[in-house]
């Protein structure tokens, strides 16, 4: 089960899991999400856990929750440089959306 894997690099905003054959990244922020599809995903072209999210306008979007890459294909390495970005991005959006209030 997905749960009982071991954790091989934690981030703010990911955990890397070590699986028998894949390395699975996770998105922290889609936790609780249900998966509703697997599917190549369009941006990492690995094969993906999605969920469905719906914005303001009540219109659904796919949204990755977990993505599998192939120990055959990829390194602990290059799967942190997803990781990375994907912190990153949060991060910015986080302090976009919720400055420190410096009073």
């Amino acid at each position: 089960m997905l749960l009982d894997l071991p954790i091989l690099k934690n981030g703010s905003f990911y955990f890397i899991k070590d699986g028998d054959t894949d390395f699975i990244m996770e998105d922290k922020t889609k936790r609780g999400l249900a998966i509703q599809e697997t599917s190549i995903d369009e941006k990492l072209n690995v094969k993906a856990d999605k969920g469905m999210i719906h914005d303001m306008d009540g219109i659904g979007h796919w949204v990755p929750i977990r993505w599998y890459f192939s120990k055959n294909f990829y390194d602990l390495s290059q799967v942190m440089v997803h990781a990375e970005a994907m912190e990153k991005k949060y991060t910015e959006l986080r302090e976009l959306t919720c400055p420190d209030d410096d009073d």
